[in-house]
């Protein structure tokens, strides 16, 4: 064989080797996946232990992991039995809580004397526009429930007005009155009475005209968190002492 056939058939032995070697290589079965450890019983634990000591919000996440990672295990069986109720005792302390922080409580020195405020602004509208109700105690200007409105504007109320409410969609009326003194405010008359239905409300209404225009409102207020223990009582012997 001369030297010419020796190279030709030389690099057509090579190119079937490249060629059975490519073929191999495609016949090669593709690594597969490894099935996630089936580590429920440590997860159920874990959410025991959440259940023990009351954390109802981590409780209900890993609940709904095991639910949705294992749900053929007897792990998912037991937490179906006991999750729904956790669930619905997180939404309501959520929501409980959410309504308390609505409020905010001050004993503060103010003119005259010291005052105990119980305050909390609309949930509609919203923002900048926002008023403010408003429960006082003061030691010498005794008591009052009042809104507040903190932009540059007022109310309009000519003499004594009736604020069309409702408590809980329960219709009723507010009478109330602007302060001579010109602030932004409406000061109701019968603070008590009012008082007593907010205590019994979750959600209270007041429709109002606003001076800005003349604009009417419907003020929304989420009432129900109002906790009457930490409005403070003041007295005019108190505040002497300080």
């Amino acid at each position: 064989m001369n030297q010419r056939l020796r190279f030709a058939a030389t690099a057509f032995g090579t190119v079937l080797l490249l060629a059975g070697c490519s073929q191999s290589g495609d016949q090669a079965p593709a690594p597969q996946a490894q099935a996630p450890a089936d580590d429920s019983a440590g997860k159920l634990d874990t959410y025991r232990q959440l259940q023990r000591i009351g954390n109802d919000e981590m409780a209900v996440t890993m609940g709904n992991e095991i639910l949705k990672r294992y749900p053929n295990t007897e792990a998912a069986k037991e937490v179906q039995q006991s999750l729904p109720a956790i669930e619905q005792r997180y939404k309501e302390n959520s929501e409980k809580n959410r309504l308390a922080g609505l409020w905010l409580y001050q004993v503060s020195p103010m003119q005259g004397g010291t005052q105990s405020t119980a305050t909390i602004y609309t949930s509609q509208p919203a923002g900048e526009d926002r008023v403010r109700l408003v429960l006082r105690r003061h030691t010498e200007w005794g008591q009052n429930a009042f809104l507040f409105n903190g932009g540059p504007h007022g109310f309009v109320c000519k003499g004594v007005c009736s604020i069309k409410a409702t408590f809980d969609g329960k219709p009723g009326s507010i009478s109330a009155f602007a302060p001579t003194t010109g602030e932004p405010a409406l000061l109701f008359k019968d603070d008590k009475g009012f008082i007593a239905q907010l205590e019994k409300a979750k959600k209270i209404t007041m429709d109002v005209t606003l001076q800005d225009g003349e604009k009417k409102v419907t003020l929304v207020f989420e009432t129900g968190g109002f906790d009457p223990a930490k409005w403070q009582t003041v007295s005019k012997s108190s505040a002497k002492k300080k």
